[in-house]
């Protein structure tokens, strides 16, 4: 599993041009998930997201985590994540989990987000537009142990 985390001020998200989900100060994170990603990698990654110390503490240090502040996570489905650019122009996607499987770890991994605190959610296989305000900016790349 990757995710590209943001700090944001906020975010708001449409699906096929209906606004769906939208969050105030917190982190959008923008999640691609590979063919034998499981329970395993999803808690991993709710869990690494959730303690990430981005935000500041009163001295300025990034010593808080979206926890910490009460903050919101925007958690948006990615398939172009696993995009591999290395030869041609083209970016082959043969190292995500297939469409049909990929449907079906979002909706375990939105389960398993939901029940670790305050999130949103992207559609899976939507056209989605997505508005956010970066706040930093700060922007990670996380993987949950296979390499990049």
């Amino acid at each position: 599993m990757r995710a590209v985390v943001q700090r944001v001020k906020e975010a708001s998200l449409l699906s096929e041009g209906v606004p769906f989900s939208s969050i105030g100060k917190g982190l959008a994170v923008y999640i691609g998930f590979g063919p034998e990603d499981t329970d395993k990698e999803f808690q991993y990654m709710i869990d690494k997201v959730r303690g990430l110390r981005v935000f500041e503490d009163d001295a300025g240090k990034m010593n808080l985590s979206v926890a910490d502040i009460g903050g919101e996570i925007l958690w948006i489905p990615n398939f172009t994540l696993y995009g591999d650019c290395r030869t041609g122009r083209r970016p082959s996607y043969s190292f995500g989990a297939p469409a049909a499987a990929a449907r079906e770890m979002f909706a375990r991994f939105e389960q398993m987000a939901q029940a670790a605190g305050s999130c949103a959610f992207g559609v899976f296989q939507t056209d989605m537009q997505i508005t956010q305000v970066n706040d930093g900016p700060v922007t990670l790349l996380i993987d949950s142990g296979r390499a990049f």
